[in-house]
């Protein structure tokens, strides 16, 4: 047998092997086959093939691997039993990139499934060379590292503990600083993880720094990344007052407010959740979110919210009015008004509202001059009714920023009549050609 036949049967071999791990990877995507490879014991098959000397069959197989871990947590069970994770801790400090993702991935879908499966991840050592991993120079490995130890922090405090004392929140803090904008969220929901169990881990994340930056997120244009920033914020600030008031001075208030009105559903809950954590505390807190306009604003969200979501918010209601009196009449107030904006835009009958251009607060002046605005074009005996009953005369009385929708409103009532019409009744003009009204009507009309 000649040598090139020699070498032939080993690249056959090799052939085998890559082809083998890359159909099981491809069968593990589909859950009707899991139980198959299982019985087939697809475990011990793949595990001597994680040190296999070709690394394209090592990354595949790490990543069948994950695959079937991420499925159920009998198969995470036996990936613990089969004594693979030593190899792939050993393997994190040793092989490149992809082998790196690979093995993080396989870490995250065993830890994921339960407390005492997080916790055999941490008795391998798989903490402490997922933490060097946060230092590498790939975003893909800093991320599948991020991700994993994030998975092991939140079961419980014991394990977000050991997560801790191996120095990862220094170094997630950083992550949320990488332009990639996936690391950023991955850092930002292991931090958020990592807060939530008790005050002593929230102020380990505060001590790190993460608030001004995580705060800095908030107005994100990626909706994702803005879940897990007021989700982190929201796990800091629940534990104590001390804490919240840090999340509040890092000035979140009114920027927050504006991921009220976020098209995305989750963003609207984590920002009512993290408004709720903070209004929970103490009168004064309370007092600052309803200086802010913050009652309002989750008023608004969660008329515009459906199921669960509207949850915090109606929460946040009750913790704001339970403090004092005072701030009970600001939530029913601002509800009032809430109801009162409503009954405004469905009212067509001008004379009742007509008293209230007179009375009524800024706030709610806008809308009464908004509903002028849509029926007066349209109705020519409402129009001459305004002018006579002193109508129109206020509007021109009213004060408003160029551009506002009050001004814009006003214009639009102002253009249902001539321009002597409305010159006559603004502030400081001198009557001297027409005394009396009357003489206008055919111009009215």
């Amino acid at each position: 047998m000649s040598q090139r036949q020699v070498l032939q049967v080993f690249e056959q071999y090799q052939r085998a092997r890559t082809q083998f791990v890359q159909t099981v990877a491809e069968l593990a995507t589909r859950p009707q086959n899991i139980e198959t490879l299982q019985n087939a014991g697809v475990m011990s098959l793949l595990r001597p093939l994680l040190l296999d000397v070709v690394p394209t069959i090592q990354q595949t197989s790490a990543l069948a691997l994950g695959r079937l871990a991420n499925y159920n947590d009998d198969l995470a069970e036996a990936v613990v039993k089969g004594d693979i994770l030593p190899q792939l801790v050993y393997s994190l400090a040793e092989q490149n990139r992809f082998y790196k993702k690979a093995a993080a991935f396989v870490l995250r879908a065993v830890a994921k499934h339960s407390p005492q499966l997080a916790q055999a991840v941490v008795d391998c050592g798989a903490v402490d060379a997922l933490v060097v991993c946060l230092e590498d120079f790939d975003p893909g490995v800093k991320e599948a590292a991020a991700w994993a130890l994030g998975y092991v922090a939140r079961h419980n405090a014991e394990l977000s503990q050991a997560v801790v004392d191996a120095g990862a929140v220094p170094l997630l803090v950083l992550c949320i600083q990488e332009p990639e904008v996936a690391l950023k969220r991955i850092a930002a929901s292991a931090l958020s993880d990592l807060s939530k169990h008790s005050p002593e881990l929230a102020q380990t994340v505060v001590d790190a720094g993460a608030i001004a930056h995580l705060a800095q997120m908030i107005l994100s244009p990626d909706a994702k990344l803005k879940r897990q920033v007021l989700s982190a914020l929201s796990q800091i600030s629940k534990h104590s007052v001390d804490l919240a008031e840090m999340v509040v001075e890092a000035e979140i208030f009114p920027v927050v407010l504006t991921c009220l009105k976020d098209p995305d559903e989750y963003v609207r809950k984590n920002s009512a959740t993290l408004i709720r954590e903070i209004s929970r505390h103490t009168p004064e807190l309370s007092q600052l979110i309803v200086n802010a306009g913050g009652v309002a604003a989750v008023i608004d969200c969660i008329g515009n919210s459906m199921g669960n979501v509207r949850l915090p918010g109606v929460m946040m209601l009750g913790y704001v009015a339970a403090h004092s009196e005072n701030l009970a009449m600001a939530v029913i107030i601002s509800k009032a008004k809430k109801a009162l904006k409503n009954i405004l835009q469905k009212c067509t009958h001008l004379p009742a509202l007509e008293p209230l251009l007179h009375d009524a607060p800024p706030n709610i002046l806008k809308h009464v001059v908004g509903q002028f605005s849509k029926v007066l074009p349209h109705d020519s005996k409402a129009r001459r009714l305004f002018v006579t009953s002193g109508g129109l005369k206020k509007i021109q009385e009213i004060s408003a920023d160029p551009g506002s929708p009050l001004q814009e409103y006003i214009n639009t009532i102002n253009n249902c009549y001539p321009e002597e019409i409305v010159k006559y009744y603004s502030p400081g003009y001198s009557q001297t050609l027409l005394e009396r009204v009357d003489h206008y009507q055919p111009l009215i009309s």
